[in-house]
This record gives structure tokens, sequence and C-alpha cells, in this order.
């Protein structure tokens, strides 16, 4: 197994202080799997899309003027 170094905020290192029995190494670990397996199924999802970065700004504020409108009725 290879090592990291992970850089945290002061305050979230005093929280987890608090909490000495928990394997941060290992919840860090598990985080970054399931963020991974995550990566790759949208990875997969999107292989084949011709959609482009472009498209999807202008697709997602359609959709927020729709959802506004929506809920301003």
């Amino acid at each position: 197994m290879v090592s990291i170094t992970l850089a945290v905020p002061a305050e979230l290192k005093q929280d987890m202080d608090q909490f000495p029995e928990i394997n941060w190494s290992a919840v860090a670990r598990e985080a970054i799997k399931q963020r991974v397996m995550m990566l790759r199924k949208f990875r997969e999802f999107t292989k084949d899309s011709t959609m482009t970065e472009k498209d999807a700004l202008r697709l997602g504020a359609e959709v927020s003027s729709s959802v506004a409108k929506k809920h301003k009725s």
C-alpha cells in the first residue's frame, strides 16, 4: 500500500481529535474509493455523449429557469 498526505483545516482536525477511536485513514480510503467508483460510472455513462460543456451549461440554465418559473406560480 502507498501513502498519501492529506491536508485538512485545523478546525476539522480538532473535530476529528474528538473521536480518537475512529480510523480516519480508513474513512478517507473508503471516501476516495466511493468517489473513484462514481467517477468511473460517470465516465462510462458519458463516453458516447456528443454534448459539449456549452450545451450542458445551456441546458442547466434552461432547467433552472423552468424550475424558478414553476415555483413562482
